[in-house]
């Protein structure tokens, strides 16, 4: 293929018909690169690095030696722009021969003399101890205390002979602890140099592109490779102003990313996006096989079903605009946000400016959007299993920009209060965010009866399970406040077993809430100081040769 002044080519490594018109033996021509963008998914990323040679006319070998050695090498493409007719032939990645290094008679030499001198030291080090025993021996047998004819020697001279022995002592370890010092100074020299002259494993991977020029000319080619030691999370922070009697309450929805990666290279002051796209999970659905019946045989057990999976990407519709941004205050510093390009397939947030991310670095955080949401306020509480009120944001999804699973850090009226979990949502679907216990709502929910018995006109038929409950709540705010009660009935899943709420139930507002069968829902306006009772009670009735027990589901 054929490149123009300051037009584009793309190849990859399957093309070979280009190497036809190569000859035989191409000049090499060493060049470096640098990373310059790099699109991060949920498990992986794509990087790009920039080369900017010289190249002179003729057949070249374009050989770049600082790619990451976990690059998938079938993901390689380039692209680029001459001054002048340019050929892109074949892209070849491959690890780096390990060689011994190019010095590597003079470091034996240096090796081999720090070694003599290493014996040289070990000489004197027995020298010394040699004379530190004699002196030692000498002491132990010389007759210090008497004289040539047997009588008994000055104490000067006694002092003068300590005084030479411990002189020859104190000499001798002087000298062997000098030159033991010596010698592990030695010691580690030698492991260093021997270090350098070993053979090891190259770091980086090896990028060879064959190009043809027509003449002498400057190429700038863009090399592009998928990597997968890389990935991004989303995170959240939710803000919620509950408000005041003139002023409503207000949520503040900030995105961020999470970014981390182990690749092998520093992503430096590069243009970062972050992409929605999974390319971990390949491009098919899973294939499905036949579900049988059959009667088990004796020999040979039935075997169970491949496990199919459900898979769902949330997308958004294509429009033309960026995500709005919040106006800071004048006292506070303006943190970077990203814009949105949102495809029918994945959404694209791109980072402003250049960022860096080295490897193995842990996580950085990076904000993408902020969201102004004027939420709907209720109190919440499950009083058969807690009997604490939570105060709970509700809002509908309006950006087309999907919410994606991840932690929500809550925030009530400037205050941390712990941290949730975001599903994920689509445009128009209802999120719904918890911020905290609230203690000026208390909640009682007591048993009223409990009667266990059996029913019929002259013979005992069925047994029954009949049970009444209260529940109190009172707002202790001097606001009015949205609550919602949430209490079940018995499902029944035998036509055997009956089961009825019975008329002194205070009528829910909601059945199988959210899907959920026999939740009940109570919600109501409570005034400032006000307490309200919601009675409750049910019935089930069963064959009386029969036992039941009730348990929650799932």
């Amino acid at each position: 293929m054929r490149l123009l002044a300051n037009s584009l080519v793309t190849t990859s490594l399957v093309v070979l018909s280009a190497l036809a018109t190569m000859p035989a033996r191409a000049a090499n021509v060493e060049a470096t690169s640098s990373v310059d963008a790099v699109t991060v998914y949920p498990d992986g990323a794509s990087v790009t690095r920039v080369i900017a040679v010289d190249l002179p006319a003729g057949d070249n070998t374009l050989v770049v030696h600082d790619f990451p050695l976990g690059l998938d090498v079938s993901s390689l493409r380039v692209e680029g722009g001459a001054d002048s007719q340019l050929t892109i032939g074949a892209i070849d990645a491959r690890s780096p021969r390990a060689a011994l290094p190019a010095d590597l008679p003079e470091l034996d030499k240096r090796i081999e003399a720090l070694k003599d001198e290493r014996d040289n030291l070990q000489g004197a080090i027995d020298a010394a101890n040699a004379r530190r025993k004699f002196a030692e021996r000498f002491a132990e047998t010389a007759p210090a205390g008497i004289g040539d004819k047997g009588e008994a020697r000055p104490i000067a001279e006694w002092r003068e002979a300590f005084a030479a022995v411990s002189e020859e002592v104190a000499s001798a370890g002087t000298a062997v602890r000098d030159a033991e010092r010596k010698q592990r100074d030695l010691d580690r020299e030698i492991a260093r140099l021997e270090s350098d002259r070993a053979i090891k494993p190259p770091s980086k991977l090896e990028v060879r592109l064959d190009l043809a020029s027509a003449s002498a000319t400057t190429a700038k080619l863009r090399v592009t490779y998928a990597v997968r030691n890389a990935r991004w999370a989303p995170l959240y922070d939710a803000r919620l102003d509950t408000g005041a009697r003139d002023r409503k309450p207000a949520l503040e929805l900030v995105r961020r990313a999470e970014i981390t990666q182990t690749t092998g290279e520093d992503w430096s002051n590069a243009a970062l996006s972050v992409s929605t796209v999974r390319t971990a999970r390949g491009g098919n659905a899973p294939e499905l096989s036949s579900l049988l019946v059959q009667y088990p045989q004796m020999a040979q057990a039935l075997a169970p079903a491949a496990p199919g999976s459900a898979v769902m990407d949330f997308a958004a519709k294509p429009i033309a605009r960026s995500v709005a941004k919040a106006e800071p205050s004048p006292q506070q510093a303006e943190e970077r946000q990203a814009v949105a390009e949102i495809s029918g397939f994945q959404v694209l947030f791109r980072i402003p400016g250049r960022v860096s991310v080295g490897t193995s670095e842990g996580a950085k955080g990076l904000r993408i959007s902020t969201a102004s949401i004027a939420p709907d306020l209720v109190v919440r509480s499950v009083p058969v299993i807690d009997p604490t009120a939570f105060l709970e944001a509700s809002f509908k999804q309006s950006e087309d920009a999907p919410l994606l699973p991840g932690k929500v850090a809550i925030y009530r009226d400037g205050t941390f209060v712990g941290r949730g979990q975001m599903k994920a949502a689509s445009k128009d679907e209802t999120v719904r965010l918890g911020f905290g216990a609230d203690d000026k709502v208390k909640i009682e929910r007591s048993v009223v009866n409990r009667n266990e018995g059996s029913a019929g006109l002259i013979v005992t038929t069925s047994k029954t399970d009949e049970r009444s409950f209260k529940t109190n709540v009172r707002n202790g705010h001097d606001f009015p406040l949205h609550v919602a009660i949430e209490d079940r009935l018995p499902v029944s899943e035998n036509e055997d077993i009956q089961v009825e709420m019975l008329p002194s139930t205070t009528p829910p507002t909601a059945s199988n809430l959210r899907d959920r069968r026999g939740v009940l829902e109570w919600a109501f306006e409570a005034k400032p100081g006000e307490a309200k009772d919601i009675a409750f009670a049910w019935r089930v009735r069963w064959p009386k040769d029969k036992g039941v027990v009730m348990t929650p589901a799932g």
